[in-house]
């Protein structure tokens, strides 16, 4: 059996799910629901492809769990064909105009049934491909700044929740515009795509995330994670781009290519934005330039590319809104 798609059945009549199992469990994963309800719960929980959804159903009906899918961020894109046995043209108008994709009418046709269910289950691989390359920089495969606005938020919100710590580091090439200048713009590109590998390869956790924030810039979310941790964890990348040996003749900083971080962290407050975790890291960023770059700033800590040893610098740490 083929389990790369997940079909929901949700009807409460036991005959009509066996036969819809029958008709579509050797090439998908099938799973049902009778009732309003358990068809949310499920849906949520394992995000099918499709949802196959009857309209008749006692209490909550198929209008209402459609209404409520459709409501929820996490399952607003499932795709719903109504599967009824109302049959009228202004019937299946409704279920269209509350957001169904197709509506198929009872007594099922075992044909029609598996064509319309290939039909939107190819639709919806289609929508993940796209939106998926949507989210990925092209030049590092690295997710992009629309996700990472996305992932930033989520982290954010997750640790308001649990009262967890969350650190971001914001990562610069040093001198970039210098190797461009005098290598061209081809090697700098493979440059930055070397950076981008060396950066998904030092972190350690899956929760762990890193993006392509622009031009020579990437951004490094580590969830539970203290913002001395964070600064071992960005201190031993800077170590790791520096071991790439990677020749910079323009460089005022380095006969190799190097990175400058800020890293920023806090245990986030409901009333505080995500956004501005993100500047205060950008503004270690900006202590890390003007202190010689090569190095990494945190709260507090900063690394020297000479000796290796840390020292307080004497600088504002402190960022409005944070």
């Amino acid at each position: 059996m083929n389990n790369s798609q997940t079909i929901l059945v949700v009807d409460d009549v036991e005959i009509n799910l066996h036969l819809l199992q029958g008709l579509l469990q050797p090439d998908h994963r099938v799973l049902t629901a009778d009732n309003g309800p358990d068809a949310l719960r499920i849906a949520l929980e394992q995000q099918p492809d499709l949802i196959l959804l009857d309209v008749i159903l006692p209490g909550m009906d198929g209008y209402e769990v459609l209404q409520r899918l459709r409501a929820d961020v996490r399952t607003k894109h499932i795709p719903v064909i109504f599967v009824t046995a109302l049959n009228s043209a202004e019937e299946e108008a409704r279920g269209l105009e509350f957001g169904a994709v197709d509506y198929i009418t009872k007594p099922l046709n075992a044909i029609t049934v598996r064509a319309r269910v290939a039909t939107h289950l190819k639709l919806e691989r289609q929508r993940r491909m796209l939106e998926a390359l949507a989210n990925i920089d092209g030049l590092t495969e690295l997710p992009n700044r629309r996700q990472l606005d996305s992932k930033l938020q989520a982290v954010w919100d997750h640790a308001v929740r649990s009262g967890s710590e969350l650190s971001v580091a914001v990562i610069d090439v040093d001198c970039f515009k210098q190797y461009n200048d005098s290598q061209g713009h081809a090697r700098g590109d493979n440059v930055l795509r070397l950076v981008a590998r060396t950066i998904s390869s030092s972190l350690q956790r899956s929760t762990d995330f890193a993006a392509r924030y622009g031009g020579e810039e990437f951004v490094v979310l580590l969830p539970a994670t203290p913002t001395d941790g964070a600064w071992l964890l960005m201190e031993t990348l800077r170590r790791n781009i520096e071991r790439l040996a990677i020749p910079h003749p323009g460089s005022t900083v380095s006969s190799v290519v190097s990175i400058s971080v800020g890293v920023a962290g806090c245990t986030p407050l409901p009333q505080q934005r995500a956004a501005s975790l993100l500047q205060k890291a950008d503004q270690r960023l900006y202590h890390a330039k003007r202190s010689g770059r090569n190095c990494v700033v945190g709260d507090g800590l900063h690394s020297s590319f000479n000796s290796g040893a840390l020292f307080s610098p004497d600088l504002p740490l402190d960022f409005p809104g944070l």
